[in-house]
């Protein structure tokens, strides 16, 4: 699962890096090219990400809780 979060960001990140070149040669479909790198970014790389970042329930820590409040008054 790792290797296919870095293999996404990386073709992303080439496919961002592609349409800013189309953006600086004027190319007609250089606006949609990276209006996409941008979507499938936001839409497939990152819910991917979030999953695999909490999967093992490692969010737990940073969900705020009655207890935690109490600690932090203290």
């Amino acid at each position: 699962m790792k290797k296919l979060v870095i293999m996404l960001f990386v073709i992303f990140l080439l496919w961002m890096c592609v349409g800013a070149y189309l953006l600086l040669v004027e190319h007609e479909k250089a606006k949609i090219v990276m209006g996409l790198g941008v979507f499938f970014m936001s839409f497939i790389l990152m819910p991917i990400f979030i999953f695999y970042r909490y999967k093992d329930g490692k969010y737990k820590k940073y969900i705020l809780n009655d207890q935690k409040i109490k600690e932090w008054k203290e």
